[in-house]
């Protein structure tokens, strides 16, 4: 039913509920891991990175991608296999490229607890891909487990 699960990642620690899950998951069902981040290149005006120069903007995206994929397949367990993806783009529009393109069965993927005006200016990433997606999505709670 599941052989392969995709977690996507911006690096935030919100990302360790729904690795948990995808881990359990991925045991259950002997799947694989895609563990996709997303190099945010839109340019300064469209984007969250104002002020600063395109070139370094995305020089700082791609390490934060990079980075983030790493510390996500650092957490998956030996026995769990992991492909790690690393993609140009929006992410959004990334991520639904990707579960096209790919054999995913499942999108496991945390969500940030944004509310008020900081969803509306920011939207939500996981909210788009629960509309849009043909993959069922298991949504966490990026709260989950926190003291």
């Amino acid at each position: 039913m599941y052989d392969d699960l995709l977690v996507p990642t911006d690096g935030s620690d919100r990302t360790d509920a729904a690795v948990d899950h995808a881990v359990a998951l991925a045991r259950a069902f002997d799947a694989t891991i895609h563990v996709l981040s997303v190099v945010d290149t839109r340019n300064r005006f469209e984007s969250p990175s104002a002020g600063v120069a395109a070139e370094a903007w995305v020089d700082a995206e791609r390490e934060r991608a990079e980075e983030a994929v790493e510390r996500v397949a650092a957490a998956v367990p030996d026995d769990v296999d992991v492909e790690r993806v690393v993609r140009d783009g929006t992410p959004t529009s990334e991520i639904a490229a990707y579960v096209e393109a790919e054999p995913v069965d499942a999108i496991v993927m945390a969500t940030h607890g944004r509310s008020g005006l900081d969803r509306y200016l920011m939207g939500s990433v996981t909210e788009k891909i629960v509309r849009s997606s043909s993959v069922p999505v298991l949504t966490v709670s990026g709260d989950e487990g926190a003291d």
